[in-house]
């Protein structure tokens, strides 16, 4: 018997009778993580990472049904045993784990293999089959290491200052936000826009430390930004809120901004590759510790990276889902600034 298939709804546990992040109302959804793209609105119950809780119900509605489990605590529905293991994606993200007479499928949801300063780090997992993204599966992708990231984010914040310019740097509210505020933290003020402080606020409920920020206020002075940090969606990039910020220096921080052409996006003046998502290497090592006897592989280069795990002997298929315009679907949660008075 099959443990999984992909149908229109999502990805679906025959046994279990249960759906791992549909992309349409179900009524058993067991969510890898709380982006938009994953964890939708409308399922009838709930299951993510202990860490996600609160994001969900901050994004979903708090009167969702919801239930949590940590990582490597298993739990069985219909005879399958459940249980996630870290992604190191975002806080809260899980590998979602499947086990059923003896057969076990891994699915990866998004992930990133390389440590960072806040999110658990991912941990590889065998089994028979796995289902792995490749939102960066082409060679160019190879990120750097998170220390010299770090130093790249503070070079650029301390020149700023040496130029009397405030530092704003657009990431995604879930995530991207919260590794930019670990990267810079101790500089000076950092300033977030309310939706970052929203999530910031939910995912502090979860007991997880978060660096220290400062809501910023739809009525803010000038003058208390000047040379210091700012943090908001890149959906505000050319807002009327971006332009009331004082000698603002803009930088994007994305995994996109690893192409050179891409650093100029937009009339920024800096981007940097800062990604939540496994670069070309990264992929490459996560399938090979599987072990796995076949890989499917969703959202991203699919084509180019399924293909290229055949012609070094690891058995692929390409899948269409609908994941993987989070970047997408983030803005669009995003796109609102905040009101701000006529001065």
């Amino acid at each position: 018997m099959k443990l999984i298939k992909f149908t229109k709804k999502g990805i679906y546990c025959i046994p279990g009778k249960f759906y791992l992040d549909p992309w349409y109302p179900v009524d058993y959804a067991i969510i890898s993580h709380g982006h938009a793209d994953h964890s939708r609105w409308g399922n009838k119950h709930y299951l993510c990472h202990t860490d996600s809780k609160y994001i969900l119900l901050h994004r979903l509605g708090k009167d969702i049904s919801l239930e949590t489990m940590d990582y490597n605590s298993p739990k069985m529905i219909n005879g399958v045993k459940v249980s996630f293991f870290p992604a190191g994606h975002i806080i809260g993200s899980a590998q979602i784990r499947l086990e059923y007479k003896g057969k076990v499928v891994v699915f990866s949801g998004d992930y990133k293999t390389q440590p960072d300063f806040i999110t658990t780090a991912f941990e590889p997992v065998k089994c028979h089959e796995f289902i792995t993204e490749s939102t960066f599966g082409l060679p160019i992708y190879n990120w750097k290491k998170e220390e010299d990231l770090q130093q790249e984010l503070q070079n650029w914040v301390i020149n700023n200052q040496a130029n009397n310019r405030t530092s704003v740097f657009l990431g995604y509210s879930l995530g991207k936000a919260q590794r930019i505020m670990s990267l810079i933290q101790g500089m000076d003020d950092i300033f977030v826009h309310t939706a970052i402080h929203n999530l910031n606020e939910a995912i502090s409920n979860s007991g997880i430390s978060l660096p220290k920020t400062i809501k910023l206020e739809a009525d803010f002075k000038k003058e208390t930004l000047q040379n210091k940090i700012v943090i908001m969606p890149p959906g505000l990039l050319g807002s009327r809120l971006l332009k009331r910020i004082p000698n603002a220096a803009t930088a994007i921080c994305s995994g996109w901004m690893q192409i050179r052409g891409n650093r100029r996006w937009k009339g920024v003046d800096a981007g940097f590759a800062v990604s939540d998502h496994a670069d070309w290497n990264g992929l490459l090592d996560a399938v090979k510790a599987t072990e796995a006897e076949k890989v499917y592989v969703t959202h991203g280069s699919q084509a180019t990276f399924s293909k290229y795990l055949n012609e070094i002997g690891i058995s692929s298929a390409e899948v269409k889902t609908e994941y993987g315009n989070e970047e997408d679907t983030e803005d669009a949660l995003e796109k609102e600034p905040l009101k701000t008075s006529a001065k």
